[in-house]
């Protein structure tokens, strides 16, 4: 048959356009959406709570698209990837041998792992459920692994991990950069060794300025195949134990990348020495157990392993997209988008993974490959997308006045906001902490008075305080180091 005419067509079944699909299907009950991805299964938002003004709260659950349709009649969902893009003829061809006329289209197809190697059996990238599940499989037989990344995944992995070595290899000088610098790492360490509940300490209340480092400013998500990202809950219901009785053993190398991987052949020819798992800081021992594949680091170390998990970021998934069709590429290989969504072809919007925040950004705004960002933008998109069709104006969302998320680590809830590690503002700043060591750790970073970001960690309760704050950017000069003592209820004078 011919090609089907739609109006509204959205690709791909994550966060991003689930949410648009839905949001569309609300916006214009008698249009069929169409909603194309490979996937059987989408990811739906479910028990979404909105915190504040613009931290949002929500789970993500696999479902079967038939009970999307079931919700929403008007969508039909194409259980199909995508072949081709003609944009010029505002045509879609699915690997199905379809075709779909569409008068706009929303491209929401993720991103996929960065993987260190491609194709090689013992480096398992890790990005999404089904991800999880067969590294689950493989840690069963496992005793050592090498966890190579630093962001959300890799954190929450080496954390839930027991009964198996991990070598984590980072090429930050500490734990978690992506969502946190050297002071909130250490407050959660003892969570990597702690057995029992330590006592809270309180740590001095202090306030410092950083050391010059040179900052690179890296938006890396913090989720790594297709599929959709995990979110922080991914762990739960796998039972992350390797083959060994002792808990947790991890051993950090920091400020380094995968040089090499080498197979087990490759690595007896070298006839070089890999080492076993450091006992202690000067514990140089040459390893006499032959393992199935070595990796070497660029500090010139070689462990041998059962395999390597690679969590190391993701690339935007624009490859079905780019051939025949000028898309405006960012930096980080996502298609860049205007403030309404809108990629640099006519009729052609994105949301979510794929695409790059092309605008202006508010000064306390970045992107990030998140979840939440995902939902935001799916949403937001479908609203451009509706007005832009019904020829009405729209403003800005107000989700991309201020970067808010919300999040559990190490069984800690974790609210960053805005700037929170200080991105961009060069060395021009300066931070504030309280820590309770066990209890919470709380960092503002201030710039000329103002409060430009925070990282709360524990049960704080200052996070709608801290987000007026940073929102109204009134000058808190005054307070100097009472800003963060626990003693002066803070909303009292900001109401």
């Amino acid at each position: 048959g011919g090609a089907v005419r739609c109006r509204f067509a959205v690709v791909g079944g994550g966060i991003a356009g689930a949410t648009c699909a839905e949001k569309l299907a609300t916006e214009f009950p008698s249009e069929d959406i169409f909603l194309m991805t490979a996937s059987p299964v989408i990811k739906a938002v479910t028990n979404f709570k909105q915190v504040s003004k613009t931290l949002e709260e929500f789970d993500v659950e696999e479902q079967q698209s038939s009970l999307l349709e079931k919700r929403y009649p008007n969508i039909r969902v194409i259980q199909s990837g995508v072949k081709q893009l003609k944009s010029d003829e505002h045509k879609i061809y699915t690997e199905d041998g379809k075709e779909y006329i569409y008068e706009k289209l929303c491209l929401c197809a993720g991103a996929k792992p960065k993987l260190i190697v491609e194709r090689n059996a013992y480096v398992l990238g890790i990005r999404d459920t089904d991800s999880a599940q067969a590294f689950q499989k493989n840690l069963a037989q496992a005793e050592r692994i090498v966890v190579v990344g630093n962001g959300g995944i890799a954190l929450e992995l080496v954390y839930e991990i027991q009964g198996c070595e991990v070598i984590w290899a980072i090429k930050d000088k500490a734990i978690g950069n992506t969502f946190f610098d050297a002071g909130a790492a250490e407050f959660l360490l003892p969570k990597l060794a702690a057995e029992s509940r330590e006592t809270p300490i309180e740590c001095k209340r202090t306030k410092y300025t950083l050391e010059r480092s040179e900052e690179k400013g890296r938006h890396t998500g913090a989720s790594d195949k297709l599929g959709s990202a995990l979110g922080p809950d991914w762990h739960e219901g796998l039972h992350l134990k390797g083959t060994k009785e002792f808990s947790h053993k991890v051993h950090i190398e920091i400020l380094c990348e995968v040089k090499k991987i080498h197979l087990q052949q490759e690595f007896i020819q070298l006839q070089r020495t890999s080492l076993t798992f450091p006992k202690g800081e000067k514990n140089v021992e040459a390893d006499e157990v032959l393992w199935p594949v070595y990796v070497e680091l660029t500090n010139g170390k070689i462990y041998g392993c059962n395999f390597i998990v690679s969590a190391t970021g993701v690339v935007p998934n624009v490859e079905p997209f780019l051939d025949g069709n000028d898309f405006a590429v960012g930096e980080d290989g996502g298609l860049k988008v205007d403030k309404h969504m809108h990629t640099s072809l006519p009729d052609v919007y994105a949301a979510g993974d794929i695409c790059t925040a092309a605008w202006e950004p508010s000064p306390v705004w970045h992107q990030m490959r998140l979840w939440t960002q995902a939902r935001q933008m799916g949403w937001y998109a479908a609203k451009c997308m509706a007005a832009d069709a019904l020829g009405e104006s729209i403003d800005m969302d107000f989700s991309f006045e201020l970067f808010a998320h919300i999040t559990k680590f190490f069984n800690y809830k974790v609210v960053v906001l805005g700037k929170y590690n200080a991105q961009g503002l060069g060395s021009d700043h300066e931070l504030m902490l309280r820590c309770t060591k066990g209890h919470e750790y709380v960092k503002v970073v201030m710039q000329n008075g103002r409060m430009m970001g925070a990282v709360l960690i524990g049960e704080t309760d200052l996070e709608e305080t801290f987000e007026n704050l940073i929102l109204n950017q009134i000058d808190l000069s005054a307070y100097g180091e009472d800003l963060l003592n626990p003693d002066i209820d803070l909303e009292d004078y900001f109401d």
